[in-house]
């Protein structure tokens, strides 16, 4: 279902020094579109996903999501248009490890004002869409990488995001658990209409997509 776009990025570069990461990279993805970003390692895939998800500054352009230009603002408005809009996946799941599944899974909600138990049942439930309400109360250190993951997915849902990011979701998997995270996240697309955008350098992982953007030394290819 197409809602018009949801996520711009127009002229895009990034300097580290002298090294040039991006090289004016313009891009759009629309509302509930499952985008996949792939190239090799150095392409500048991750920076991009960075900047577009506001993790990271562009040198220059611009980043438009939900229709807000995000590109000028502040520290503390970036960390709130994250908390409001966008959602991650990383490769190294990224879970606290003295926090249990559900508390990691809530931890984006503990600015927002609400009561404990709201913030419990929302974290429940997602853990219970991802097949893990059984572990809910148990330490990542307890967990298998495929379950770390799922408690990842469930966290990067808890706002509601309007687009979801993915950055090599898979890569510390083996293959059959990489196949299932990739099936939850055709699910979230396909049923929930979520908007993703996925960083990869496994061609067989972009089947999945609506749309597959190549990348190489800092340029969009395709």
């Amino acid at each position: 279902m197409n809602n018009g776009t949801i996520l711009t990025g127009t002229d895009l570069t990034k300097r580290y020094g002298d090294l040039e990461v991006l090289k004016g990279v313009s891009l759009s993805i629309d509302t509930g579109e499952f985008v996949c970003l792939a190239g090799k390692s150095g392409s500048g895939k991750t920076t991009l996903l960075s900047i577009l998800s506001g993790l990271e500054r562009p040198t220059s352009g611009h980043v438009k999501l939900g229709g807000k230009d995000i590109t000028g603002a502040t520290e503390d408005e970036l960390a709130l248009f994250r908390r409001e809009n966008v959602g991650f996946i990383f490769q190294s799941f990224n879970l606290i490890p003295t926090l249990s599944a559900w508390e990691n899974v809530a931890l984006p909600l503990f600015p927002i004002k609400m009561k404990g138990d709201e913030r419990k049942r929302r974290a429940t439930d997602l853990l219970e869409r991802m097949e893990l309400g059984h572990r809910m109360d148990h330490l990542p250190s307890a967990l298998s990488g495929g379950e770390k993951q799922r408690v990842a997915i469930a966290r990067a849902l808890i706002g509601r995001p309007k687009v979801l990011f993915a950055d090599e979701p898979t890569g510390n998997l083996d293959s059959a658990t990489g196949d299932a995270i990739m099936e939850i996240l055709n699910r979230l697309h396909t049923q929930e209409g979520a908007a993703i955008l996925m960083v990869t350098h496994d061609m067989a992982l972009t089947k999945s997509a609506d749309r597959l953007i190549r990348m190489h030394d800092g340029e969009v290819l395709s």
